[in-house]
């Protein structure tokens, strides 16, 4: 898919956070539709902690093992016209997740099978 050649691709029509089953679903404006587990977004959170800044490595980037409450999905901001921002149980809320971001990492079968595989797509499992 390119972004470049359908922005409507990239633009949500309705976004939906069930906290229960700990999933975000988002309707593009192509028809797509992505949902994304809560553990999978988490590991996806773009912040300077999560992801390092100036050269270093984040939080994340060091493979630690998520708790249950830094995986649990309590509410989801808007943010302007372009990202939404997930807060997490454990007080977590500085990662903006821009639309064109969630799209490109959308968990769907035929996305997932049309991209190489790498670390920023990693989920890993929740202690119980």
């Amino acid at each position: 898919m390119s972004l470049a050649t359908s922005p409507e691709a990239a633009t949500p029509v309705r976004i939906h956070a069930d906290r229960s089953a700990g999933t975000l679903r988002i309707e593009w404006g192509d028809a797509h539709v992505s949902t994304y587990d809560a553990l999978g977004l988490r590991w996806l959170c773009p912040c300077a902690y999560c992801r390092g800044e100036a050269g270093l490595p984040g939080w994340l980037d060091t493979g630690p093992t998520l708790t249950a409450e830094q995986s649990r999905l309590v509410n989801v901001h808007l943010i302007g016209s372009y990202a939404i921002a997930p807060e997490w149980a454990d007080g977590h809320h500085t990662g903006y997740y821009p639309f064109v971001l969630l799209r490109d990492r959308c968990p769907c079968e035929t996305c997932t099978a049309g991209r190489p595989n790498d670390s920023s797509s990693r989920t890993r499992e929740v202690p119980s």
